[in-house]
């Protein structure tokens, strides 16, 4: 089952939650400019958590001449606000407080100064006061935020973050500001459960177009992303004549009376971050690692490692042992004057008990080739492994298998230093040749004695029997000794040189495999094992940006 379909009510600290993991995951990911607005969030989150949640805290937003502070007395019912034709009327922020008890901190953190406690509630249309165990309320008059004072604008721009309801305050003649509509109300459009639109000064228009520029101001406002139903609808108001501002103060009571605004207004914001986050992370998910790339990748770094010249040093190796102890005994000798290949290569096996850590072969370094070929391996792994996900996760994917770069020659060399070849074992027919070998020998040499015994007593002239035949060949027992044990030590030693080829063909394959998945023990560690952490970050990040952008249903 999907998180989405798990539970239809997730709680603010949960989205808070999840932001703030995607949040930490991000870091050094994706964009800097996106991570810094979703932790200017989860900051203003945890501050307005931490005030007062009884109040709601209500600002009246509007642009030069829209009548906003005198719409900000009528709600009030007390001229608090400076109301005049100079502009700006409002330098400062202006509270007017509902339930004083724990507003002050609330105050002091939205830094406004002049405040003024009114009652212990509302005044709804009806005339009466609302219970405060509905919840504190606080209104703000702020300043024009088109203002000509930069300081101004600044406190507005600010303000808009802040509050947890706001009130847009226009004027026929200007309700259709661009300024007003994609600098302000087009950003907070995702607040529209806490955003009301109000057309002042209505007192200025016939009463038949009334109607008529509200129906405007409402394609404005869907234009803009609110929704034109609910508390975002636009409302006709005069703060001169009192039309329509019971209605206005009945809204904004409705809304306090819920004491859920400051909730929704951060769940709206987090809820905005954690788009901004998926959308800077791009669409898709990696297709991951899997067991082509690993073998592609293994393939790469064996090439690059040399293993094709350590099996065929291998083959010779074997060869060249395999020929002390099958080869002639008479001409052996000259085969310790050839230095073993696993040997000069520093390869070899090694004490069971020594620091496989510290072992390391005498291959000469990469060259441009296997270095391109190490480089390539990666990158193609990176690209297969990313493809599917946005672009900064598989930018993130190939830093992260390139993490180990400038260690990964050193990494593959002690791959092939580890790797065992029982180089020191002897195959058994070695055995039987050399035993059959050193039965040759000794017939040969006691052949040459007869014969030597022979001529010795002929030279001194000491009488002898003739030496024995063999019947069907002229020569004597003891040539044909001495010809016999040659001409067998030859043909072993030719028909070990045969098997030995042969067995090294095998012994260098074996090898082969060996080193492959010593290289790819390598690849593991210092390619796969790092592309594998960024892609359990994805699946994290993922699944916390889910968390907090989850859809109630």
């Amino acid at each position: 089952m999907s998180p989405r379909s798990r539970d239809q009510d997730v709680s603010l600290s949960d989205r808070i939650s999840g932001l703030a993991q995607a949040v930490e995951i991000a870091e050094g990911r994706l964009d800097a400019e996106v991570i810094r607005g979703a932790r200017e969030t989860l900051e203003r989150a945890a501050q307005r958590r931490a005030l007062s949640a009884d109040h709601t805290v209500v600002g009246f937003f509007g642009a030069t001449g829209s009548g906003k502070s005198s719409l900000f007395n009528a709600v009030v019912g007390q001229d608090l606000a400076r109301s005049a034709a100079r502009r700006p009327t409002t330098s400062a922020p202006l509270a007017a407080i509902w339930g004083d008890e724990g507003s002050q901190p609330l105050l002091d953190w939205l830094d406004v100064a002049d405040r003024r406690v009114v009652g212990p509630a509302l005044s709804t249309s009806t005339g009466r006061k609302a219970s405060t165990t509905s919840g504190g309320l606080v209104l703000l008059d702020l300043p024009d935020f088109d203002s000509v004072t930069r300081e101004h604008r600044q406190i507005v721009q600010r303000m808009v973050g802040l509050v947890d309801v706001v009130v847009w305050v226009v004027d026929p003649q200007k309700y259709a500001d661009a300024v007003l509509h994609q600098d302000f109300v087009q950003p907070l459009a995702r607040h529209g459960a806490v955003t009301m639109v109000v057309l002042n000064q209505a007192d200025r228009l016939d009463e038949r177009d009334v109607p008529s520029v509200l129906a405007s101001l409402t394609e404005l406002v869907a234009q803009d992303g609110l929704p034109a139903t609910g508390p975002s609808a636009p409302v006709a108001v005069s703060a001169l004549t009192g039309q329509g501002v019971p209605q206005l103060r009945d809204r904004i009571h409705a809304v306090a009376a819920q004491r859920a605004a400051a909730g929704q207004r951060l769940e709206a914001d987090v809820i905005h971050s954690a788009g901004e986050l998926a959308r800077a992370a791009g669409e898709g998910d990696p297709r991951g690692i899997t067991k082509d790339a690993s073998e592609r990748l293994t393939a790469g770094l064996a090439r690059a490692a040399g293993i094709d010249l350590v099996a065929d040093a291998a083959a010779r190796s074997y060869r060249l042992r395999a020929g002390r102890h099958t080869g002639w005994i008479a001409t052996r000798w000259l085969t310790r004057l050839r230095k073993d290949p696993l040997k000069r290569l520093h390869i070899e096996s090694h004490d069971k008990h020594s620091d496989p850590g510290v072992h390391r072969t005498s291959l000469p370094p990469m060259n441009a080739s296997q270095k391109a070929a190490a480089d390539s391996a990666v990158r193609g792994f990176a690209d297969d492994v990313s493809q599917g996900a946005g672009e900064p996760w598989r930018r993130s994917i190939r830093g992260a298998a390139r993490s180990n770069e400038q260690r990964l020659p050193d990494a593959l060399d002690q791959a092939v230093a580890r790797t065992k070849f029982s180089a020191r074992g002897a195959s058994w027919w070695w055995i039987v040749f050399d035993v059959l070998q050193w039965l040759a020998m000794l017939v040969t040499v006691l052949g040459l004695l007869w014969l030597l015994g022979l001529f010795l007593a002929e030279y001194f002239q000491i009488p002898l029997p003739p030496p024995p035949t063999v019947e069907g060949f002229p020569l004597p027992v003891p040539t044909l000794m001495v010809l016999a044990g040659v001409v067998l030590a030859l043909f072993l030693a030719l028909t070990g040189a045969v098997i030995a080829s042969l067995a090294s063909r095998v012994r260098a394959s074996r090898v082969r495999r060996r080193l492959q998945r010593s290289v790819r023990t390598t690849a593991e560690e210092t390619v796969q094992a790092p592309v594998e952490h960024e892609l359990e970050a994805h699946r994290e990040f993922t699944g916390a940006v889910a968390r907090a952008a989850l859809t109630r249903r």
